[in-house]
């Protein structure tokens, strides 16, 4: 028989949070994901299109830029969708 988290009691205990919180958590994780994709992407565009800007040391930037970029892209969406909806939405395997 396969256990799950409903099976022990207390496993994530939850905190009534106001729906304002969501709202507002939702609204600022938003705004740092449309900042950071924006951003991150003109980084990008930027060392991609300067010959100059083509350096070693800058290889480690845009190591930084495209991991912060694929976060952006990834977990933003993600977190503001949960936040609007006040709980986890994707199911179990999500």
């Amino acid at each position: 028989q396969k256990m799950t988290v409903q099976d022990v009691p207390g496993a994530f205990p939850t905190v009534d949070v106001p729906d304002h919180a969501h709202y507002t958590i939702g609204v600022v994780i938003l705004v740092v994901g449309i900042t950071g994709t924006l951003g991150n992407f003109l980084v990008i565009y930027a060392f991609c299109r300067s010959r100059s800007l083509q350096t070693p040391a800058n290889i480690f930037i845009i190591n930084l830029a495209i991991s912060d970029f694929l976060m952006s892209i990834t977990q933003s969406p993600v977190f503001f969708t949960n936040s609007l909806h006040k709980r986890w939405i994707f199911g179990e395997k999500g």
